[in-house]
């Protein structure tokens, strides 16, 4: 079998892990294999915290909600059952957006579920 040297292909492979790599400490910037663990794993974090990220901001927004609907006499799941009883297709994000820079508008809308 011939010999294969890989030249330039490996070289590329290993360059852009070690370009990815850029701005971590010690080996971990400088040496391949140290480079190209702390590459797959900080792939892996980010990867989960994409997820995570969004998970965080539907806490938040129940937890708005929840706040505000326990001011106007509802518990969170009472307000979300009326919203849905009334027809009302508004999602978590925007009800807490209004809850906290429009509590009349909120208010309102609340009104709207509590008759239907």
């Amino acid at each position: 079998m011939p010999r294969v040297k890989r030249g330039f292909k490996a070289r590329r492979r290993r360059n852009k892990v070690l370009k990815q790599a850029k701005g971590y400490r010690g080996g971990r910037s400088k040496l391949f294999r140290t480079a190209q663990e702390a590459v797959d794993k900080g792939l892996t974090y980010a990867y989960q915290d994409r997820r995570k990220k969004k998970r965080n901001a539907r806490a938040l927004w129940i937890t708005r909600l929840s706040a505000a609907s326990k001011a106007l006499g509802l518990s969170y799941s009472q307000l979300m059952g009326a919203l849905k009883k009334a027809k009302i297709a508004l999602d978590r994000k925007i009800l807490a957006f209004l809850a906290a820079e429009d509590p009349s508008g909120f208010a309102k809308i609340v009104e709207q579920a509590k008759k239907a």
